[in-house]
């Protein structure tokens, strides 16, 4: 089992039910020959803090300890402009709950808008290699890569993955994930 932990990114935010990351994670794996369940743990809105909140009771909640975490939290953190050094003590401490509990995980990482502050932009963008780095885990540098900026990949509304957005994000992971699976 794995669980997809973050925002409305891992929510599938504007997207028909069953069109959001974990389904299409799921499918992606099967098709790959892993028989893996990919559990949505996404909340729209969510900052880290409000994830670090809620990682405790999610997994006290599961019938089974997922076999791998897909953490994706951060990226609402950084459009409200929230202290990076917050966002990092959020992440550091859910780690190190996963670490505590031997859950492997897939940090994914988020990047900061480049019309930021560039000062900004390098401490945020700094946070994930980091993190993983200091717990061991396994990295996905960017969830939105090849997404970001593209068009046809985003809603109207310029964040969100469209249906093709998700389909390319997940093709993009999978490998990191099918990694992951193997090394827990």
């Amino acid at each position: 089992m794995v669980l997809a932990f973050g925002d409305s990114l891992t929510a599938g935010y504007g997207l028909d039910q069953g069109l959001g990351f974990a389904p299409q994670l799921e499918a992606m794996l099967r098709r790959h020959g892993i028989k893996a369940e990919v559990v949505d743990g996404g909340v729209s809105g969510d900052t880290s803090e409000a994830g670090k909140a809620r990682l405790g009771w999610t997994l006290d909640g599961m019938q089974r300890k997922p076999d791998l975490v897909v953490l994706e939290l951060g990226a609402n953190d950084m459009l409200r402009g929230l202290d990076p050094g917050l966002t990092e003590a959020n992440l550091n401490a859910m780690l190190a709950e996963l670490e505590r509990r031997q859950i492997p995980v897939l940090l994914a990482g988020m990047r900061a808008a480049p019309n930021l502050d560039p000062a900004y932009v390098a401490r945020f963008d700094a946070i994930y290699p980091a993190a993983a780095r200091k717990h061991g885990a396994a990295l996905y540098p960017f969830f939105l890569e090849g997404v970001a900026a593209q068009p046809g990949m985003q809603l109207p509304d310029g964040m969100h993955p469209t249906f093709e957005g998700v389909k390319r994000i997940v093709v993009n992971i999978t490998p990191a994930v099918k990694q992951a699976l193997r090394g827990s």
